[in-house]
């Protein structure tokens, strides 16, 4: 069958089977109404919901900040080690079924320290998780402590010095939450303590920031990879110098229209993206908030923007390519996924 005459629906297969990697994914944002309902009473934790029926009709977001005001409810039942174990399992879980082969994790430490939770007890539960996921489930991982943007540098630093005894389960830090009004800018000497510490380096930018935000991450953070990213094609050069220096852009196509960072998915940039040479990838941010784990949001985009095999295909290699693999492991499952594309053809 060639290229052309696979219709969109005739994808969904083609997508399910697909070998990927997911590197943009909240873990407190995996966290589904129902396990947030069982984890509240194990935990004598009240909730301002009082089914989960009522609390998916709250998710109902009009921008990025009334996202947060629940997301930051929802983090309040995640108390004991189990907890963190039960929900980062249930994400390894969903993402085998969507045959995803590495995962790269986000955390929010702050979110928790500043409950009294301490921060050996969220990665002991997280780490745990991902040492079964592996053995269990073949997945691959990596974790990614990440700042919250609206709180000061200072209380940044103080959280990157907390993660000391635990660097080696830690790959990287990034910079997420209240992008309006919070720079990159302002985290430019904790990134640079962080770089010297020997993290990877990420920030969530030009999600409903400009692409000014986009620059600022790359040239002062010295980011090694940007999330979202969808502000950058404001900028025509920036655009051309992020496609030749092949930076990873992690798009997130449900979360940006659940956000109204874009209000329909047929007005999407991610075609725009791959036209213009940028190195995107698909994810799903919070899926549990935003409607759907990776393969619903390669799914939704492709049929919203008539997405190719060969366009799928070129978006799950950047994944395994934009990844905190050795060459080795990106080389592996660069010939799984280009021999499974083969065989489908």
């Amino acid at each position: 069958m060639r290229v052309a005459e696979v219709n969109q629906e005739d994808l969904k297969p083609f997508i399910a089977g697909l070998p990927k990697a997911e590197l943009h994914m909240h873990i407190e944002g995996s966290l589904e109404p129902e396990m947030m309902f069982a984890l509240a009473e194990r935990n004598g934790v009240d909730l301002s919901f009082k089914s989960v029926e009522e609390t998916r009709a709250a998710y109902n977001f009009g921008c990025l900040q009334e996202f947060l005001d629940l997301f930051f409810q929802g983090m309040a039942v995640l108390c004991s080690e189990q907890d963190f174990y039960d929900l980062t399992w249930a994400y390894f879980k969903r993402a085998h079924a969507d045959n995803v082969r590495h995962a790269e994790k986000f955390f929010d430490p702050q979110g928790h320290t500043c409950r009294g939770i301490d921060f050996e007890t969220v990665l002991r539960g997280i780490q745990q998780a991902r040492a079964d996921a592996e053995r269990e489930l073949g997945i691959t991982s990596e974790l990614i402590m990440c700042f919250w943007r609206h709180l000061s540098e200072e209380d940044a630093c103080k959280t990157l010095e907390l993660a000391k005894p635990f660097r080696e389960g830690i790959v990287g830090i990034g910079l997420d939450a209240a992008e309006q009004d919070n720079p990159p800018r302002k985290f430019a000497s904790v990134y640079k303590q962080a770089r010297e510490q020997g993290y990877r380096l990420l920030a969530h930018a030009g999600e409903e920031g400009p692409a000014s935000y986009v620059e600022e991450a790359i040239d002062l953070l010295k980011v090694d990879r940007i999330d979202h990213g969808n502000a950058t094609l404001d900028d025509p050069e920036l655009t051309r110098r992020i496609a030749g220096e092949g930076t990873v852009l992690t798009v997130c196509p449900l979360s940006n229209v659940k956000l109204a960072v874009v209000d329909e998915m047929h007005r999407h940039p991610l075609k725009t993206m791959l036209e213009h040479g940028l190195a995107v990838t698909v994810n799903s941010d919070d899926p549990a908030y935003f409607g759907g784990y990776v393969n619903d949001n390669y799914v939704a985009v492709q049929q919203a923007l008539g997405l190719t095999v060969d366009e799928l295909h070129r978006i799950a290699r950047n994944s395994f390519n934009g990844a905190f693999l050795d060459e080795y492991a990106k080389a592996a499952h660069l010939d799984e996924l280009d021999a499974y594309v083969a065989t489908y053809r």
